[in-house]
């Protein structure tokens, strides 16, 4: 009896013993297979940040020097296309500087070669001054591409350029009035920003039609840095005031053209389709597109603001042409232009068929 009780002592014993050590065992386990899972967890984070690095360090970087938006409709097209195309979405580091200040222009672009950036994107406020920082990016590795506005350089200091024709605008816009407005041709010049490119390609024409006793140039002005309505307002209002006999008005961007126009109507002064004065702007802002649909204005010059995407097209193929080339552009008047051209050309918001912006 007493050698069956040690037994089943004995027995319960090594029973318990064995359950101490198969749960220590698990227990054991579970701490092992928890490290391991927090092994992977962080090997696994370690991996994510390593690869948004290395995505980071693949974004090209660009730096933009470009006009700000508040200069005219064509301005916030084309920044609003810059900063659409060049996101990181798209594979792009990409900083924009907006001033119409040419020195502070040069100052944000020297601010970019300092930063190494990969391309160096230009359309400057001054056509002139830009020779040393064109040479710096140069030395420095970095491709320059100047988009809208040309700068007098020599060519070799721009890897390329993706511009308006300014004197084709300008001398298209010339030939328009010369075929459609009644001799003799008495126009007031409303110019741009005085010596940027726009300016000088759009202005020029009208000077070498003057000089070739095509047409007279009888009030000449400028809606000054920023392109201003209210100064082009002011240069019309002077010419009225002066008793200046004129029939039509060659203003240089749509605002000033807008401007010229409420100047216009304060006189008492018909315009347009059937009016004694001929109005013809530039841009293609879609309420200006409307204003000539509706014979309010007479005709409007187009400068496309999309430059973006082709320069992108360059940048990713690694295909970027040499020197300069320029974009296609049209002009429509109140007999050519449809709803379609609207769409398809036109920029900013459209007020809609039949709505006179004044």
């Amino acid at each position: 009896m007493k050698k069956s009780l040690l037994w089943i002592m004995i027995l319960v014993l090594s029973i318990s013993m064995i359950a101490v050590f198969s749960l220590s065992g698990c227990k054991e386990k579970a701490a092992a297979e928890e490290e391991e899972v927090a092994e992977e967890e962080a090997a696994a984070e370690e991996e994510e940040v390593v690869e948004e690095e290395a995505a980071e360090t693949e974004l090209i970087k660009i730096g933009i020097v470009n006009l700000p938006p508040e200069e005219s409709g064509y301005r916030q097209a084309n920044v609003e296309d810059m900063d659409t195309v060049f996101s990181q979405e798209n594979g792009y580091d990409a900083k924009q500087t907006n001033t119409a200040d040419n020195s502070e222009q040069i100052a944000a672009a020297t601010g970019y070669i300092r930063d190494a950036v990969d391309y160096l994107l230009i359309s400057a406020a001054n056509a002139s001054g830009w020779d040393d920082t064109l040479k710096s990016a140069k030395d420095a590795g970095i491709s320059v591409i100047l988009f809208d506005r040309a700068i007098d350089t020599d060519p070799s200091n721009y890897k390329a350029a993706l511009l308006s024709d300014m004197a084709y605008e300008g001398e298209t816009a010339v030939e328009w009035v010369l075929e459609n407005v009644p001799e003799p041709i008495n126009l007031v010049l409303i110019r741009g920003q005085l010596g940027c490119a726009a300016e000088i390609g759009r202005s020029q024409a009208v000077l070498d039609a003057e000089a070739a006793g095509e047409l007279n140039i009888v009030a000449d002005g400028t809606g000054g840095d920023t392109w201003s309505l209210e100064e082009a307002r002011k240069v019309v209002e002077a010419a009225i005031a002066a008793g200046k006999d004129f029939n039509v008005i060659y203003a240089e961007n749509d605002g000033m053209a807008q401007g010229a126009v409420q100047a216009l109507e304060a006189a008492g002064i018909s315009h347009g389709k059937d009016g004694d004065v001929k109005i013809i702007g530039f841009d293609f802002n879609r309420f200006a597109l409307r204003n000539v649909q509706e014979g309010y204005w007479d005709a409007d010059m187009q400068c496309n603001p999309r430059q973006a995407a082709e320069i992108s097209r360059w940048i990713q193929s690694g295909d970027i042409p040499s020197g300069i080339v320029y974009q296609e552009e049209l002009l429509f008047d109140t007999d050519t232009i449809t709803d379609e051209d609207i769409d398809n050309w036109g920029i900013n918001d459209d007020p809609g068929k039949g709505v006179i912006t004044r």
